[in-house]
């Protein structure tokens, strides 16, 4: 591992910015480490049986190619916050996990990665409206 004298190492560099950040600035790991793109394959994940009802419903429904209830199910999800691996524009499409009681289409969501939607590749659960995730295991 080489270093340039300024904290940044040659091999592990976005690592070491990160322990630097965290360091210096009094940030939050958890948060940091989250969104550092070395550590979107270390998602923490949840299994199938866990999701809440309606997760499991939607994850059926993404499976068989709808029909959906919402107009904004299986629109294209951009990947702004960079928690998910990185991938190409369009890769990922974003469903709603209806929450009972609520009157809008509230926080929950399943995002699935692949070519096609109804055969994703990886599909990651969020009950805090993007802020993190979990990838669904069987």
């Amino acid at each position: 591992m080489l270093s340039n004298g300024w904290g940044r190492c040659y091999k592990t560099g976005a690592t070491v910015l990160v322990a630097l950040s965290v360091g210096l600035l009094g940030l939050n790991p958890d948060t940091v480490q989250a969104r550092s793109p070395l550590a979107s394959a270390q998602l923490a994940t949840i299994a199938t049986a866990q999701l809440p009802p309606e997760g499991r419903s939607m994850l059926a429904l993404i499976h068989q190619g709808g029909p959906f209830r919402h107009d904004k199910d299986g629109v294209v999800f951009g990947n702004r916050e960079r928690i998910l691996p990185a991938s190409a524009r369009g890769y990922y499409r974003e469903y709603t996990v209806r929450t009972p009681g609520e009157r809008s289409r509230g926080a929950r969501r399943i995002v699935c990665g692949g070519l096609e939607p109804a055969v994703p590749d990886d599909c990651f659960y969020t009950d805090d409206h993007y802020a993190s995730f979990r990838r669904i295991v069987p």
